[in-house]
């Protein structure tokens, strides 16, 4: 019987010590990449889905450089989101992982898409949920809202990251004091809040940038690689970071890939409803 325990675990990935959280044991590998919110990592962003899907998977949690979880956050990131997406390939590399599935939550959707893209040999199937950066790099813009201040509004105290956190999660019994006091401890340990600001930097120069761009967006791309790869999305209906309407537009350019609109959910879909969620999941890389 697989270990449904979350077991902390640290590989060297190119030369950046890399924390991860790991669970279950000997199923086909799922790779789960969390968003972008301060103080953000592999156990506080897909923690509950781990659980939940160790009895049939094994599923590997990265901490993404740019000030994450326990990830060095000295390691450089000059390329934004490229820069995490070659982080993820380094990791999956020095875990020798071979084929996978992959899932992404916000910017780790985005992250999961863009290696699906330079690598698509090596996956056998996409899940992607509510990412408001997959829809910017497909031209879709949203006018700013409440929840968008407060993740960006994030300044190194603990009330922030309370706020930052119920931006996220519409089930505010999730939102415990370990895991506001855990991703504090995260976001501000030395170097971590810098790092997260130099990220922020980077994404944005990059999709300014002439040639950079072009890496970033996903127009043309991400319709032509969900025609190969078994892709699905999930997307909180009460999501209030990126609303709904956004998901409504990215689903109308992706004709191959199956919406899946769940109903209480905010923008971590995986956390607000962890039992709906692994059953789409399951059922989709089972299927």
């Amino acid at each position: 019987m697989a270990d449904s325990r979350l077991r902390s675990r640290w590989v060297l990935a190119n030369g950046v010590r890399t924390h991860y959280t790991e669970s279950g044991g000997g199923g086909p590998v799922l790779v789960a990449l969390h968003g972008g919110g301060a103080g953000s990592s592999g156990l506080a962003g897909m923690g509950a889905a781990m659980e939940r899907l160790a009895g049939e998977f094994r599923v590997i949690a990265p901490d993404s450089i740019g000030g994450f979880g326990l990830t060095d956050p000295y390691a450089p990131a000059p390329y934004g989101l490229i820069s995490r997406t070659q982080h993820l390939a380094d990791v999956v590399d020095a875990l020798c992982l071979d084929r996978f599935s992959i899932l992404g939550n916000s910017q780790g959707a985005w992250c999961a898409a863009h290696y699906a893209m330079l690598y698509p040999r090596r996956i056998e199937k996409m899940v992607l949920v509510s990412s408001l950066t997959i829809g910017n790099a497909m031209g879709i813009s949203q006018a700013p809202n409440a929840a968008m201040k407060a993740l960006g509004g994030y300044d190194g105290t603990r009330e922030a990251m309370r706020r930052l956190l119920e931006a996220l999660i519409i089930d505010k019994a999730r939102i415990t004091e370990t895991l506001i006091d855990e991703r504090q401890a995260a976001a501000t340990r030395p170097g971590a809040l810098e790092s997260f600001q130099n990220l922020a930097k980077a994404i944005a120069a990059a999709r300014e940038d002439p040639i950079l761009r072009y890496r970033t967006d996903m127009k043309e791309s991400l319709p032509l690689i969900t025609k190969q790869i078994p892709t699905i999305f999930l997307w909180g209906d009460s999501d209030p970071f990126a609303v709904p309407e956004t998901g409504r537009q990215i689903e109308k350019l992706l004709p191959d890939v199956k919406f899946h609109w769940v109903p209480g959910a905010g923008h971590q879909v995986q956390t607000d409803k962890p039992d709906e969620s692994v059953k789409i999941i399951r059922e989709f890389l089972l299927g």
